[in-house]
Protein backbone atom coordinates (compact mmCIF):
# COMPACT_ATOMS: atom_id res chain seq x y z
CA UNK A 1 0.00 0.00 0.00
CA UNK A 2 1.59 3.34 -0.95
CA UNK A 3 1.45 6.04 1.80
CA UNK A 4 0.62 9.73 1.15
CA UNK A 5 3.14 11.83 1.23
CA UNK A 6 2.54 15.03 4.13
CA UNK A 7 4.10 17.19 1.99
CA UNK A 8 1.85 17.03 -0.79
CA UNK A 9 -0.93 17.05 1.72
CA UNK A 10 0.75 20.37 2.82
CA UNK A 11 0.45 21.42 -0.77
CA UNK A 12 -3.10 20.74 -1.01
CA UNK A 13 -4.29 22.64 2.45
CA UNK A 14 -3.09 25.29 1.45
CA UNK A 15 -3.99 25.55 -2.01
CA UNK A 16 -8.01 24.70 -0.28
CA UNK A 17 -7.36 27.28 2.05
CA UNK A 18 -7.02 30.04 -0.20
CA UNK A 19 -10.24 28.99 -2.35
CA UNK A 20 -12.17 28.28 0.48
CA UNK A 21 -11.08 32.01 1.66
CA UNK A 22 -12.31 33.05 -1.58
CA UNK A 23 -15.72 31.68 -1.83
CA UNK A 24 -16.59 32.22 1.62
CA UNK A 25 -15.29 35.21 2.88
CA UNK A 26 -17.89 35.33 5.90
CA UNK A 27 -15.36 36.21 8.45
CA UNK A 28 -12.61 34.22 10.74
CA UNK A 29 -15.17 32.50 12.49
CA UNK A 30 -17.25 31.35 9.97
CA UNK A 31 -14.25 30.17 7.86
CA UNK A 32 -12.79 28.36 10.54
CA UNK A 33 -15.84 26.14 11.42
CA UNK A 34 -16.33 25.44 7.27
CA UNK A 35 -12.39 24.33 7.02
CA UNK A 36 -12.09 20.94 9.14
CA UNK A 37 -15.50 19.90 7.30
CA UNK A 38 -13.80 20.63 3.88
CA UNK A 39 -10.47 19.01 5.18
CA UNK A 40 -12.43 15.69 5.95
CA UNK A 41 -14.55 15.55 2.76
CA UNK A 42 -10.56 15.71 0.86
CA UNK A 43 -8.58 13.07 3.52
CA UNK A 44 -11.52 10.88 3.87
CA UNK A 45 -11.80 10.12 -0.57
CA UNK A 46 -8.16 10.10 -0.36
CA UNK A 47 -8.42 7.49 2.10
CA UNK A 48 -10.83 5.28 0.54
CA UNK A 49 -8.53 5.70 -3.16
CA UNK A 50 -5.50 4.79 -1.04
CA UNK A 51 -7.05 1.31 0.55
CA UNK A 52 -9.79 0.56 -1.74
CA UNK A 53 -8.74 1.75 -5.51
CA UNK A 54 -7.31 -1.44 -8.14
CA UNK A 55 -5.01 -0.34 -9.95
CA UNK A 56 -2.09 1.60 -9.31
CA UNK A 57 -1.40 5.27 -8.84
CA UNK A 58 1.11 8.26 -7.86
CA UNK A 59 0.52 9.85 -4.74
CA UNK A 60 1.82 13.46 -5.73
CA UNK A 61 -0.17 12.67 -9.04
CA UNK A 62 -3.83 12.45 -6.80
CA UNK A 63 -3.23 16.06 -5.07
CA UNK A 64 -1.89 17.82 -8.24
CA UNK A 65 -5.39 16.61 -10.18
CA UNK A 66 -7.18 17.62 -6.81
CA UNK A 67 -5.68 21.32 -7.30
CA UNK A 68 -5.85 21.41 -11.15
CA UNK A 69 -9.95 20.08 -10.62
CA UNK A 70 -10.75 22.91 -8.46
CA UNK A 71 -9.11 26.02 -10.00
CA UNK A 72 -10.70 24.76 -12.80
CA UNK A 73 -14.23 25.93 -10.62
CA UNK A 74 -12.92 29.42 -10.42
CA UNK A 75 -12.16 30.80 -14.03
CA UNK A 76 -10.46 30.06 -16.95
CA UNK A 77 -7.27 31.09 -16.22
CA UNK A 78 -6.16 30.03 -12.65
CA UNK A 79 -4.24 26.87 -13.15
CA UNK A 80 -2.12 24.47 -11.41
CA UNK A 81 1.98 23.68 -12.72
CA UNK A 82 3.56 20.65 -11.94
CA UNK A 83 7.49 21.02 -11.03
CA UNK A 84 8.33 20.45 -14.97
CA UNK A 85 5.73 23.15 -16.52
CA UNK A 86 6.46 25.92 -13.66
CA UNK A 87 9.98 25.35 -15.05
CA UNK A 88 9.19 26.15 -18.01
CA UNK A 89 7.07 28.78 -17.36
CA UNK A 90 9.49 30.34 -15.28
CA UNK A 91 11.99 29.74 -18.46
CA UNK A 92 9.92 31.58 -20.31
CA UNK A 93 9.45 34.46 -18.07
CA UNK A 94 13.31 34.94 -17.45
CA UNK A 95 14.27 34.81 -21.35
CA UNK A 96 17.09 32.33 -20.48
CA UNK A 97 18.40 29.14 -19.69
CA UNK A 98 21.46 26.77 -20.59
CA UNK A 99 21.18 24.28 -23.82
CA UNK A 100 21.25 24.26 -27.96
CA UNK A 101 18.28 26.25 -28.42
CA UNK A 102 15.24 24.20 -29.25
CA UNK A 103 11.79 22.98 -29.02
CA UNK A 104 11.30 19.46 -29.00
CA UNK A 105 8.44 17.07 -29.78
CA UNK A 106 8.32 12.76 -29.44
CA UNK A 107 5.55 11.91 -31.90
CA UNK A 108 5.45 8.32 -31.74
CA UNK A 109 8.97 7.63 -30.47
CA UNK A 110 10.31 10.18 -32.77
CA UNK A 111 11.97 13.23 -31.55
CA UNK A 112 11.41 16.20 -33.81
CA UNK A 113 12.43 19.51 -33.85
CA UNK A 114 9.52 21.60 -33.53
CA UNK A 115 11.56 25.58 -33.39
CA UNK A 116 15.04 26.98 -33.25
CA UNK A 117 15.50 30.17 -31.42
CA UNK A 118 17.32 32.67 -33.63
CA UNK A 119 20.83 33.32 -32.76
CA UNK A 120 21.33 30.12 -30.71
CA UNK A 121 23.93 27.72 -30.98
CA UNK A 122 21.54 24.99 -33.08
CA UNK A 123 20.84 27.41 -35.40
CA UNK A 124 24.18 28.60 -36.15
CA UNK A 125 25.10 24.75 -36.18
CA UNK A 126 22.57 24.40 -38.77
CA UNK A 127 19.89 22.60 -37.06
CA UNK A 128 16.65 22.97 -38.87
CA UNK A 129 12.99 22.65 -37.55
CA UNK A 130 11.46 19.86 -38.98
CA UNK A 131 14.91 17.77 -38.39
CA UNK A 132 14.56 14.72 -36.86
CA UNK A 133 17.03 13.76 -33.79
CA UNK A 134 18.32 9.98 -33.90
CA UNK A 135 21.04 10.18 -31.71
CA UNK A 136 22.36 12.57 -28.56
CA UNK A 137 25.92 11.46 -28.39
CA UNK A 138 25.70 8.09 -29.70
CA UNK A 139 22.68 6.80 -28.27
CA UNK A 140 19.67 6.21 -30.21
CA UNK A 141 16.82 7.93 -29.46
CA UNK A 142 14.38 5.72 -30.90
CA UNK A 143 10.86 5.56 -28.16
CA UNK A 144 12.03 8.32 -26.11
CA UNK A 145 9.95 11.05 -24.45
CA UNK A 146 10.88 14.55 -24.53
CA UNK A 147 12.11 14.59 -21.37
CA UNK A 148 14.37 11.75 -21.75
CA UNK A 149 16.09 13.97 -25.01
CA UNK A 150 15.93 17.24 -23.29
CA UNK A 151 17.86 15.67 -19.96
CA UNK A 152 20.55 14.48 -22.53
CA UNK A 153 20.56 17.94 -24.51
CA UNK A 154 20.53 20.23 -21.87
CA UNK A 155 23.82 20.85 -20.10
CA UNK A 156 26.55 23.38 -19.07
CA UNK A 157 27.83 26.14 -20.83
CA UNK A 158 30.66 25.33 -23.08
CA UNK A 159 29.74 21.71 -23.27
CA UNK A 160 29.43 19.65 -26.40
CA UNK A 161 26.77 18.02 -27.43
CA UNK A 162 26.72 15.24 -30.68
CA UNK A 163 23.97 15.04 -32.33
CA UNK A 164 22.77 12.55 -35.39
CA UNK A 165 20.06 14.60 -37.35
CA UNK A 166 18.20 12.35 -39.97
CA UNK A 167 16.63 15.47 -42.81
CA UNK A 168 14.76 15.26 -45.88
CA UNK A 169 16.68 14.40 -48.67
CA UNK A 170 19.62 12.95 -46.67
CA UNK A 171 20.29 9.03 -46.39
CA UNK A 172 22.13 8.84 -43.28
CA UNK A 173 21.84 10.94 -40.54
CA UNK A 174 23.98 13.97 -40.48
CA UNK A 175 26.52 14.85 -37.51
CA UNK A 176 26.69 17.89 -35.69
CA UNK A 177 28.32 18.70 -32.57
CA UNK A 178 26.59 21.60 -31.07
CA UNK A 179 28.42 23.52 -28.28
CA UNK A 180 25.80 24.28 -25.54
CA UNK A 181 25.53 28.15 -24.12
CA UNK A 182 23.34 30.53 -22.84
CA UNK A 183 20.11 31.00 -24.62
CA UNK A 184 18.25 34.08 -24.62
CA UNK A 185 14.31 33.85 -25.41
CA UNK A 186 13.74 36.78 -27.85
CA UNK A 187 10.40 38.81 -26.72
CA UNK A 188 11.25 40.90 -29.76
CA UNK A 189 12.19 38.74 -32.44
CA UNK A 190 11.49 41.32 -35.38
CA UNK A 191 12.37 45.15 -35.62
CA UNK A 192 13.68 47.37 -38.78
CA UNK A 193 12.59 49.82 -41.33
CA UNK A 194 9.54 49.24 -43.72
CA UNK A 195 10.87 52.02 -45.25
CA UNK A 196 12.80 55.70 -45.05
CA UNK A 197 10.65 56.55 -42.13
CA UNK A 198 8.87 53.41 -41.07
CA UNK A 199 10.02 51.51 -38.16
CA UNK A 200 8.40 48.12 -37.01
CA UNK A 201 8.67 46.25 -34.52
CA UNK A 202 6.72 42.87 -32.76
CA UNK A 203 6.65 41.64 -29.24
CA UNK A 204 5.63 38.22 -29.28
CA UNK A 205 5.17 38.05 -25.52
CA UNK A 206 5.60 39.89 -22.16
CA UNK A 207 8.87 38.76 -20.49
CA UNK A 208 11.38 39.79 -18.22
CA UNK A 209 13.50 41.62 -20.73
CA UNK A 210 10.87 43.20 -22.82
CA UNK A 211 11.27 46.52 -22.17
CA UNK A 212 14.90 46.24 -22.37
CA UNK A 213 14.97 44.57 -25.48
CA UNK A 214 12.27 47.22 -27.25
CA UNK A 215 14.48 49.99 -25.60
CA UNK A 216 17.29 48.59 -27.98
CA UNK A 217 14.78 48.06 -30.81
CA UNK A 218 13.36 51.76 -30.63
CA UNK A 219 16.90 53.26 -30.31
CA UNK A 220 18.28 51.41 -33.15
CA UNK A 221 15.56 52.09 -35.33
CA UNK A 222 15.75 55.82 -34.09
CA UNK A 223 19.23 56.11 -35.37
CA UNK A 224 17.96 54.41 -39.19
CA UNK A 225 15.45 57.67 -39.40
CA UNK A 226 12.41 56.20 -38.08
CA UNK A 227 9.69 59.24 -37.89
CA UNK A 228 6.71 56.99 -37.27
CA UNK A 229 5.80 53.15 -36.53
CA UNK A 230 4.48 50.17 -37.08
CA UNK A 231 3.92 48.31 -33.70
CA UNK A 232 2.69 44.41 -33.86
CA UNK A 233 0.94 42.59 -31.08
CA UNK A 234 -0.94 40.55 -33.10
CA UNK A 235 -1.07 36.75 -31.28
CA UNK A 236 0.47 38.29 -28.41
CA UNK A 237 -0.97 36.21 -25.22
CA UNK A 238 0.42 38.56 -23.08
CA UNK A 239 3.20 38.39 -19.24
CA UNK A 240 4.46 40.16 -17.03
CA UNK A 241 2.33 42.80 -15.58
CA UNK A 242 5.29 45.47 -14.56
CA UNK A 243 6.46 44.75 -18.24
CA UNK A 244 3.41 45.58 -20.16
CA UNK A 245 3.29 49.12 -17.97
CA UNK A 246 6.95 50.00 -19.54
CA UNK A 247 6.63 49.44 -22.84
CA UNK A 248 3.44 51.59 -22.57
CA UNK A 249 5.79 54.20 -20.73
CA UNK A 250 7.85 53.98 -23.65
CA UNK A 251 4.87 56.50 -26.07
CA UNK A 252 3.03 58.09 -22.72
CA UNK A 253 4.37 61.34 -21.22
CA UNK A 254 5.33 61.15 -17.72
CA UNK A 255 1.96 60.64 -15.33
CA UNK A 256 -0.44 59.52 -18.01
CA UNK A 257 -2.20 56.10 -16.23
CA UNK A 258 -1.83 53.10 -17.76
CA UNK A 259 -4.21 50.86 -16.00
CA UNK A 260 -5.58 50.33 -12.70
CA UNK A 261 -6.30 46.85 -10.73
CA UNK A 262 -8.66 46.52 -8.62
CA UNK A 263 -8.36 42.69 -6.30
CA UNK A 264 -8.99 41.44 -2.83
CA UNK A 265 -5.36 40.95 -1.76
CA UNK A 266 -3.36 43.81 -0.60
CA UNK A 267 -2.04 46.47 -2.48
CA UNK A 268 -4.05 45.07 -5.59
CA UNK A 269 -6.08 48.45 -5.82
CA UNK A 270 -3.97 50.70 -7.88
CA UNK A 271 -3.42 53.15 -10.27
CA UNK A 272 0.16 52.67 -12.50
CA UNK A 273 1.25 55.60 -14.53
CA UNK A 274 3.92 56.54 -16.90
CA UNK A 275 6.91 57.14 -14.59
CA UNK A 276 9.76 57.83 -17.04
CA UNK A 277 10.15 60.87 -19.81
CA UNK A 278 10.54 59.31 -23.24
CA UNK A 279 11.91 60.56 -26.65
CA UNK A 280 8.72 58.53 -28.51
CA UNK A 281 5.72 60.37 -27.00
CA UNK A 282 5.29 62.48 -30.14
CA UNK A 283 5.83 60.16 -33.16
CA UNK A 284 2.76 58.72 -35.28
CA UNK A 285 2.17 55.53 -34.06
CA UNK A 286 0.11 52.42 -35.18
CA UNK A 287 -0.98 49.33 -33.03
CA UNK A 288 -1.76 45.81 -35.06
CA UNK A 289 -3.87 43.55 -32.93
CA UNK A 290 -5.89 40.42 -33.53
CA UNK A 291 -8.34 38.04 -31.95
CA UNK A 292 -5.16 36.25 -30.13
CA UNK A 293 -3.77 39.48 -28.43
CA UNK A 294 -4.02 39.14 -25.01
CA UNK A 295 -3.94 40.56 -21.54
CA UNK A 296 -1.01 42.54 -21.25
CA UNK A 297 -0.62 43.36 -24.96
CA UNK A 298 -4.36 44.42 -23.93
CA UNK A 299 -3.15 46.77 -21.26
CA UNK A 300 -0.42 48.39 -23.87
CA UNK A 301 -3.19 48.55 -26.64
CA UNK A 302 -6.05 49.73 -24.38
CA UNK A 303 -3.89 52.18 -23.04
CA UNK A 304 -2.60 53.68 -26.33
CA UNK A 305 -5.96 53.91 -27.26
CA UNK A 306 -7.26 55.55 -24.23
CA UNK A 307 -4.83 58.50 -24.35
CA UNK A 308 -5.11 59.03 -28.51
CA UNK A 309 -1.94 57.92 -28.58
CA UNK A 310 -1.97 55.14 -31.54
CA UNK A 311 -4.49 54.35 -33.74
CA UNK A 312 -5.06 50.46 -33.29
CA UNK A 313 -5.85 48.27 -36.44
CA UNK A 314 -7.50 44.97 -36.72
CA UNK A 315 -9.31 42.55 -34.84
CA UNK A 316 -11.16 42.91 -31.91
CA UNK A 317 -8.44 41.66 -29.00
CA UNK A 318 -9.35 38.41 -27.11
CA UNK A 319 -10.78 40.05 -23.59
CA UNK A 320 -8.29 38.75 -20.87
CA UNK A 321 -8.89 41.07 -18.13
CA UNK A 322 -7.53 39.69 -15.38
CA UNK A 323 -4.27 39.70 -13.24
CA UNK A 324 -2.68 36.45 -12.28
CA UNK A 325 -0.34 36.14 -9.69
CA UNK A 326 2.21 32.96 -9.94
CA UNK A 327 3.23 31.17 -6.55
CA UNK A 328 5.35 28.87 -6.09
CA UNK A 329 4.47 26.30 -3.53
CA UNK A 330 6.18 22.78 -2.48
CA UNK A 331 7.84 20.52 -4.63
CA UNK A 332 8.32 22.76 -7.43
CA UNK A 333 5.00 22.86 -7.91
CA UNK A 334 3.24 26.57 -8.91
CA UNK A 335 0.09 28.28 -8.99
CA UNK A 336 -1.47 30.80 -10.78
CA UNK A 337 -4.65 32.37 -9.66
CA UNK A 338 -6.44 35.62 -10.77
CA UNK A 339 -6.26 38.01 -8.01
CA UNK A 340 -6.95 40.87 -9.43
CA UNK A 341 -9.32 42.52 -12.38
CA UNK A 342 -7.57 45.31 -14.56
CA UNK A 343 -9.16 48.27 -16.38
CA UNK A 344 -7.84 50.40 -18.74
CA UNK A 345 -7.44 54.61 -18.13
CA UNK A 346 -11.10 55.46 -19.46
CA UNK A 347 -12.48 52.68 -16.83
CA UNK A 348 -12.80 49.87 -19.32
CA UNK A 349 -12.93 46.54 -18.13
CA UNK A 350 -12.50 44.49 -21.60
CA UNK A 351 -12.66 41.16 -20.31
CA UNK A 352 -15.02 38.71 -22.04
CA UNK A 353 -17.59 36.80 -20.36
CA UNK A 354 -17.38 33.16 -19.92
CA UNK A 355 -20.38 30.29 -20.07
CA UNK A 356 -20.15 27.54 -17.79
CA UNK A 357 -17.97 25.04 -19.29
CA UNK A 358 -15.53 27.53 -20.44
CA UNK A 359 -15.69 26.08 -24.16
CA UNK A 360 -17.55 29.28 -26.10
CA UNK A 361 -14.84 31.21 -23.87
CA UNK A 362 -11.79 29.54 -25.19
CA UNK A 363 -12.70 29.31 -28.64
CA UNK A 364 -13.23 32.99 -29.37
CA UNK A 365 -9.80 33.04 -31.69
CA UNK A 366 -11.41 30.05 -33.88
CA UNK A 367 -14.69 31.33 -34.81
CA UNK A 368 -15.93 34.84 -36.56
CA UNK A 369 -15.87 38.00 -35.29
CA UNK A 370 -18.91 40.18 -34.41
CA UNK A 371 -18.38 43.14 -36.63
CA UNK A 372 -21.31 44.98 -35.61
CA UNK A 373 -21.69 43.81 -31.47
CA UNK A 374 -24.30 45.57 -30.01
CA UNK A 375 -23.10 47.99 -26.24
CA UNK A 376 -25.23 48.46 -23.20
CA UNK A 377 -25.30 52.55 -22.37
CA UNK A 378 -23.38 51.45 -19.11
CA UNK A 379 -20.56 49.65 -21.54
CA UNK A 380 -19.74 53.45 -23.04
CA UNK A 381 -16.63 55.41 -22.38
CA UNK A 382 -14.19 57.73 -23.78
CA UNK A 383 -10.93 58.54 -24.76
CA UNK A 384 -9.41 61.71 -23.71
CA UNK A 385 -10.12 63.31 -26.71
CA UNK A 386 -13.40 62.15 -26.60
CA UNK A 387 -13.69 59.36 -29.26
CA UNK A 388 -16.24 56.43 -28.08
CA UNK A 389 -14.58 53.10 -26.66
CA UNK A 390 -16.13 50.14 -24.95
CA UNK A 391 -15.70 47.90 -21.65
CA UNK A 392 -17.05 44.08 -21.86
CA UNK A 393 -15.47 42.18 -25.07
CA UNK A 394 -12.22 42.47 -26.02
CA UNK A 395 -10.49 45.81 -27.48
CA UNK A 396 -12.27 47.13 -30.59
CA UNK A 397 -9.59 48.61 -33.01
CA UNK A 398 -10.00 52.27 -34.74
CA UNK A 399 -10.54 50.33 -37.91
CA UNK A 400 -11.11 47.32 -38.46
CA UNK A 401 -9.60 44.53 -41.14
CA UNK A 402 -10.32 40.74 -40.10
CA UNK A 403 -7.08 38.79 -40.78
CA UNK A 404 -6.37 36.18 -38.24
CA UNK A 405 -3.33 33.96 -39.66
CA UNK A 406 -0.54 36.79 -40.30
CA UNK A 407 -2.42 39.31 -41.22
CA UNK A 408 -4.88 37.18 -44.45
CA UNK A 409 -8.73 36.12 -43.50
CA UNK A 410 -8.28 32.85 -45.45
CA UNK A 411 -10.60 30.39 -45.99
CA UNK A 412 -11.21 27.26 -44.37
CA UNK A 413 -9.42 25.13 -46.26
CA UNK A 414 -6.59 27.61 -45.84
CA UNK A 415 -6.88 27.85 -42.32
CA UNK A 416 -6.84 23.41 -42.14
CA UNK A 417 -3.35 24.25 -43.94
CA UNK A 418 -1.98 25.93 -41.53
CA UNK A 419 -3.06 23.87 -38.48
CA UNK A 420 -2.13 21.13 -40.02
CA UNK A 421 1.80 22.62 -40.67
CA UNK A 422 1.51 22.06 -43.91
CA UNK A 423 3.79 24.71 -44.58
CA UNK A 424 6.62 24.41 -42.60
CA UNK A 425 6.70 20.81 -43.80
CA UNK A 426 7.22 21.86 -47.27
CA UNK A 427 9.70 24.71 -45.90
CA UNK A 428 12.06 21.55 -44.89
CA UNK A 429 12.56 20.35 -48.68
CA UNK A 430 14.44 23.67 -49.28
CA UNK A 431 18.59 24.73 -47.78
CA UNK A 432 19.76 27.71 -48.24
CA UNK A 433 21.73 28.55 -51.77
CA UNK A 434 24.80 30.37 -49.28
CA UNK A 435 25.12 27.94 -46.26
CA UNK A 436 27.69 25.43 -46.69
CA UNK A 437 27.62 24.55 -43.06
CA UNK A 438 26.38 20.80 -44.24
CA UNK A 439 28.60 18.94 -46.86
CA UNK A 440 26.80 15.62 -46.95
CA UNK A 441 25.30 14.75 -50.09
CA UNK A 442 21.57 15.29 -50.51
CA UNK A 443 18.84 14.74 -53.06
CA UNK A 444 15.38 16.17 -53.71
CA UNK A 445 16.49 19.30 -52.26
CA UNK A 446 15.84 22.98 -53.80
CA UNK A 447 18.02 25.96 -52.91
CA UNK A 448 16.85 29.31 -52.57
CA UNK A 449 18.98 33.06 -51.68
CA UNK A 450 17.41 35.71 -49.45
CA UNK A 451 14.53 37.86 -51.25
CA UNK A 452 13.04 34.81 -53.63
CA UNK A 453 9.84 34.57 -54.76
CA UNK A 454 7.35 31.52 -54.60
CA UNK A 455 6.92 30.43 -58.24
CA UNK A 456 4.24 28.13 -59.80
CA UNK A 457 6.86 25.16 -59.86
CA UNK A 458 6.90 25.50 -55.92
CA UNK A 459 2.98 26.00 -55.72
CA UNK A 460 2.45 22.61 -57.65
CA UNK A 461 4.99 20.62 -55.34
CA UNK A 462 3.20 21.70 -52.72
CA UNK A 463 0.03 20.71 -54.20
CA UNK A 464 1.89 17.15 -54.44
CA UNK A 465 2.51 17.25 -51.03
CA UNK A 466 -1.55 17.56 -50.43
CA UNK A 467 -2.00 14.99 -52.65
CA UNK A 468 0.59 12.16 -51.03
CA UNK A 469 -1.00 13.32 -47.93
CA UNK A 470 -4.32 12.40 -49.26
CA UNK A 471 -5.55 15.34 -48.33
CA UNK A 472 -8.59 16.48 -50.12
CA UNK A 473 -7.99 20.07 -52.39
CA UNK A 474 -10.78 22.26 -52.19
CA UNK A 475 -10.43 23.45 -55.70
CA UNK A 476 -12.34 26.83 -55.21
CA UNK A 477 -10.55 27.61 -52.06
CA UNK A 478 -7.24 26.64 -53.26
CA UNK A 479 -7.82 29.27 -55.72
CA UNK A 480 -8.90 31.94 -53.51
CA UNK A 481 -6.44 31.64 -51.07
CA UNK A 482 -3.68 31.36 -53.32
CA UNK A 483 -1.82 34.74 -51.98
CA UNK A 484 -2.39 33.44 -48.94
CA UNK A 485 -0.74 29.77 -49.74
CA UNK A 486 2.15 31.93 -51.36
CA UNK A 487 2.93 33.67 -48.63
CA UNK A 488 3.05 31.42 -45.77
CA UNK A 489 5.11 29.12 -48.42
CA UNK A 490 8.01 32.10 -48.94
CA UNK A 491 7.31 32.65 -44.98
CA UNK A 492 7.88 29.50 -43.52
CA UNK A 493 11.08 29.03 -45.78
CA UNK A 494 12.59 32.02 -44.73
CA UNK A 495 11.60 31.10 -41.51
CA UNK A 496 13.27 27.86 -41.53
CA UNK A 497 16.58 29.67 -43.90
CA UNK A 498 17.29 32.77 -42.60
CA UNK A 499 15.27 33.66 -39.45
CA UNK A 500 12.72 35.42 -37.91
CA UNK A 501 13.89 39.26 -38.95
CA UNK A 502 14.32 38.42 -42.16
CA UNK A 503 10.76 36.38 -42.63
CA UNK A 504 9.00 39.52 -41.12
CA UNK A 505 10.81 41.63 -43.07
CA UNK A 506 9.48 40.02 -46.60
CA UNK A 507 6.18 38.87 -45.06
CA UNK A 508 5.27 42.66 -44.10
CA UNK A 509 5.17 43.42 -48.17
CA UNK A 510 2.47 40.39 -48.69
CA UNK A 511 0.46 40.86 -45.15
CA UNK A 512 -2.90 42.80 -45.83
CA UNK A 513 -3.83 43.95 -42.91
CA UNK A 514 -0.26 45.81 -42.12
CA UNK A 515 -0.43 47.02 -45.67
CA UNK A 516 -3.69 48.66 -44.84
CA UNK A 517 -2.55 49.67 -41.70
CA UNK A 518 0.64 51.14 -43.18
CA UNK A 519 -2.25 53.53 -45.68
CA UNK A 520 -3.81 55.27 -42.37
CA UNK A 521 -0.78 56.98 -41.11
CA UNK A 522 -2.73 60.23 -41.82
CA UNK A 523 -5.30 59.41 -38.95
CA UNK A 524 -2.63 58.28 -36.99
CA UNK A 525 -1.07 61.52 -37.05
CA UNK A 526 -4.25 63.46 -36.15
CA UNK A 527 -4.67 60.89 -33.30
CA UNK A 528 -0.71 61.99 -32.30
CA UNK A 529 -1.65 65.73 -32.71
CA UNK A 530 -4.64 65.37 -30.30
CA UNK A 531 -2.55 63.84 -27.60
CA UNK A 532 -0.33 66.33 -27.59
CA UNK A 533 -3.35 69.18 -27.35
CA UNK A 534 -4.60 67.03 -24.46
CA UNK A 535 -1.07 67.03 -22.80
CA UNK A 536 -0.10 70.54 -22.99
CA UNK A 537 -3.78 71.53 -21.54
CA UNK A 538 -2.53 69.80 -18.74
CA UNK A 539 0.21 71.18 -18.29
CA UNK A 540 -1.79 74.33 -18.45
CA UNK A 541 -3.55 73.16 -15.63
Amino acid sequence: MRRYRAVSLAVFVVAVCALVGGLFGRGAFATEERLPQDYRAFTSALSIVQSRYVGSYQSDQLVYGAIRGMLQTLDPHSNFMDPKEYAQLRERQEGHYYGIGITIQSVNGTISVVSIFDGSPAYKAGIRRGDQIATIDGQTTKGWTSDQAVDKIKGAKGTNVALGIQRFGYAEPVPIQVARDEIHILSVPAAFMIDSTTGYVRISEFAETTDEELGHALQDLASKGMKRLVFDLRGNPGGALDQAIRVANRFLPKGDVIVSTHGRIANSDEDYRATEPSQFTDMPMIVLVNRSSASASEIVTGALQDHDRALVVGETTFGKALVQSVYRISGGAGLALTTAHYFTPSGRMIQRPWDASFDDYLTYTMRPQDDHRKHSPDELKHTDGGRPVYSGGGIEPDRRMDGPIEGFNPTAFGRTLAARQEFARFAERFSSATDHRITEKSTGRHLVERGFSVDDQMVNEFRDQLKQENLQIDEASFTKDLPFIKAMIQDQINLALFGTNVASEQLIKLDPQAQYALGLFSEARQLTELSKTKAKAGDGR
